[in-house]
Parts: C-alpha cells; sequence; structure tokens
C-alpha cells in the first residue's frame, strides 16, 4: 500500500502506453494484410506477402524501442515484469501472422480455405479490442470497468477461435488428406489459433494490471 502510493507521487514514463497503442495498431493493422494474402491471386500474392512484411518489421521496431525504454526508465506506469510482458505477447502475435504465408508456401498449400479465413476475422475483432484497450492503460482506475468488458470480450473470441480449431481438425481428419497437405494445414490452423491466444494473452496481462492498481 505505501509502495503504491510512494509510486503515485513519482514522476513516470508514459510513452509505454504510447507504445503498446502502436502495437495494437499494428497488430490490426498485420491481421488485414494477412487477410489480402488470403484473398490474393497467386500472381498477387508476393506483393500482398510484402506488405504483411512491412508491417511486422514496424512492429518489431516498436517493440525493440520499448525493450530499450523499459531498461532505462527509473519509474514505469506499472511492473517492468508485466511490461515485458505484453510487448512480447503484442509481438508475438504479429510475427505468428506474418509467419502463416511462409508456412504456406513450404508445405505447398496454395489456397486458404474457411476455416482459415474465420480465424482471421476473429483476430481482426480482437485487434479492434485492442486498438481501444491499449489507451486506457493510460488511465486505469478511471476505466477500469471499460478495460473489464473489453478483455472479457478478447477470452470470449479466444473462445471462438477455439470451436474454429476443433471444427477444422475434425474436418481435416474426416477429408483425409494427403500426409504434406494434411500436415501444412493442420499447422496453419494451430498458427492461426495461437494469435489469437496471444491477444488473449494480452488481456489477461492487462486485467492482472488493473486488478494490482485499483
Amino acid at each position: 500500500m505505501l509502495l503504491r502510493a510512494f509510486r503515485s507521487l513519482m514522476p513516470k514514463e508514459e510513452r509505454f502506453v504510447d507504445q503498446f497503442v502502436e502495437q495494437a495498431r499494428h497488430i490490426a493493422a498485420a491481421a488485414i494484410a494477412l487477410e489480402a494474402v488470403m484473398e490474393s491471386a497467386p500472381d498477387e500474392r508476393p506483393q500482398k506477402v510484402a506488405a504483411l512484411k512491412r508491417v511486422e518489421k514496424d512492429a518489431d521496431r516498436i517493440a525493440k524501442d520499448a525493450g530499450r525504454d523499459l531498461h532505462r526508465a527509473f519509474i514505469t506506469p506499472f511492473d517492468r515484469s508485466d511490461i515485458l510482458s505484453l510487448i512480447n505477447a503484442l509481438d508475438d502475435a504479429i510475427d505468428l501472422m506474418d509467419e502463416v504465408p511462409r508456412h504456406a508456401g513450404l508445405y505447398g498449400v496454395e489456397a486458404f480455405d474457411e476455416p482459415m479465413r474465420r480465424f482471421v476475422a476473429l483476430i481482426r475483432q480482437q485487434a479492434d479490442v485492442l486498438v481501444e484497450l491499449m489507451p486506457l492503460l493510460g488511465a486505469i482506475a478511471r476505466n477500469a470497468e471499460r478495460i473489464d468488458h473489453l478483455c472479457g470480450r478478447l477470452s470470449d473470441l479466444e473462445d471462438e477461435a477455439d470451436d474454429v480449431l476443433r471444427d477444422a481438425l475434425k474436418a481435416l481428419i474426416a477429408e483425409k488428406p494427403d500426409m504434406i497437405a494434411f500436415l501444412g494445414r493442420r499447422e496453419l490452423y494451430e498458427m492461426l489459433e495461437a494469435v489469437t491466444d496471444r491477444c488473449d494473452d494480452v488481456g489477461d496481462l492487462v486485467a492482472g494490471i488493473t486488478l494490482d492498481q485499483v
């Protein structure tokens, strides 16, 4: 209690919230770019993949800047380990999306099926939630109720992604494709579902931070 009161009187490094906002916007941009990859014709796909890579590279720069700033910061708006975990979870979501076209190429997956598109639709919804959620970290006590609602929404969307994964794997097994096609599609399903996991991890972290601050 005394530590919390002391921290409230000290100047804080507020730029971390701005960096989280930028990372959330990059998750939204990456989801849109990945959707464009999935919808593109084969001759257009390299250009769409390159656009996704540019988003990922820019997001990596933000994550590295945030990590450097954390190392140098004297007082942080909340616990250092939580800041680092948020940086990593947000960056991981983008990295996973960037990996999807590469893995599709590795396994010769040329067409992205309906479950893959449903995953991306859910990721886009989670990204919209994150874009709203991250600025609220600048005034946690005042925004606690809205933060709780948005974190719950991230969890609900992740639950929907779990259902998509189960249904997709069940259909894939029933289809009995050749081994390479089976492995490739399964890996893509699991990779896309992992993006929703990482977005939900962000929600869990923010919920924990809110409990500590309020």
